[in-house]
């Protein structure tokens, strides 16, 4: 039985081997992307149905227009770049979600959902454009598939450490078992869905770039983001980086995002509408006496 399980596990890691779009960073993903859309097409009709979505016709243009410009953007430059079937399959779709938490995320095959609360963080256009290009590299980067993937083979492992441990007394496998699944969480998933962040906040401040948003405001927004979540978790506990690993890890990245920037069309005088500011009043107003929630995990 443990024989077949590690020849199981090495035929999945074989056939999952994989590369990131842009990135060239060599992924195990053994999850079909037909599949993993259509289960997130189905997720994201449900939670529109259980969600109140936004009434405030302005704000829910602003993100529909960022969403679409930094779309179309990105399908053209992994098109000229010969990776257009990066998208393949994708149904876009971008809505605001009537709540007041400080959150946004991108499921795979291209379906977004903001949330009212996050757009005084955001700020204006360039700010909602930060966090549109990184959920949006979360789909590209097909982070939605190895995560899966990575939790079926550890799944296997904790089968075949189980197998292992039958003739052990029950004690030993029940702090073998706790061993192993601390560890894999400490030293496995938190390391793991770090690096997803960290390659979304490298794919993201491009993809905004290209659509002709300066790179610059992404450092901006998560100084904001910082300032309005106060106290973070250890970051060697938490599933994201912390704001000032970001905020440095961004501007190390500016000048390559730059040179996108310079080759957009916005740059080029072909802006879109300015839409103005976000103010935060009518969420004040409606939300009056409640406190906006903060969910750190602003991600897929």
């Amino acid at each position: 039985m443990k024989k077949i399980l590690s020849i199981l596990i090495l035929v999945l890691i074989l056939i999952g081997c994989k590369k990131v779009p842009l990135t060239d960073r060599n992924q195990f993903n053994v999850i079909p992307n037909s599949q993993l859309n259509s289960s997130s097409f189905t997720s994201y009709d449900q939670v529109l149905k259980e969600s109140k979505l936004s009434n405030n016709s302005g704000q829910v243009k602003m993100v529909q227009d960022v969403g679409n410009r930094i779309k179309k953007a990105v399908e053209q430059y992994l098109k000229e770049n010969n990776i257009g079937d990066a998208t393949e399959g994708f149904k876009w779709e971008f809505n605001l979600i009537a709540e007041n938490v400080v959150n946004a995320w991108c499921m795979p095959g291209g379906k977004v959902a903001f949330y009212e609360g996050i757009l005084p963080v955001c700020k204006d256009e360039a700010g909602i454009a930060v966090v549109m290009g990184h959920e949006v590299a979360h789909a590209i980067a097909k982070h939605g598939g190895e995560r899966m993937s990575q939790a079926l083979v550890q799944q296997l492992g904790g089968v075949a450490l189980s197998v292992a441990l039958q003739q052990q007394p029950e004690q030993t496998q029940a702090l073998a078992m706790a061993a192993y699944t601390g560890g894999s969480t400490v030293l496995g998933v938190l390391p793991f869905s770090r690096l997803h962040e960290s390659e979304a906040d490298e794919l993201g401040i491009k993809f905004m770039a290209l659509a002709g948003y300066d790179p610059a405001e992404a450092p901006k927004f998560w100084q904001r983001m910082k300032a309005q979540s106060g106290g973070a978790p250890p970051e060697f506990l938490s599933t994201h980086p912390s704001n000032n690993t970001r905020i440095e890890d961004l501007n190390k990245l500016l000048p390559e995002a730059q040179k996108y920037y310079a080759k957009s069309s916005k740059a080029k005088n072909n802006p879109i509408p300015n839409l103005g500011s976000i103010s935060s009043t009518n969420l004040q107003e409606k939300n009056s006496g409640e406190k906006t929630k903060i969910k750190m995990k602003i991600g897929n």
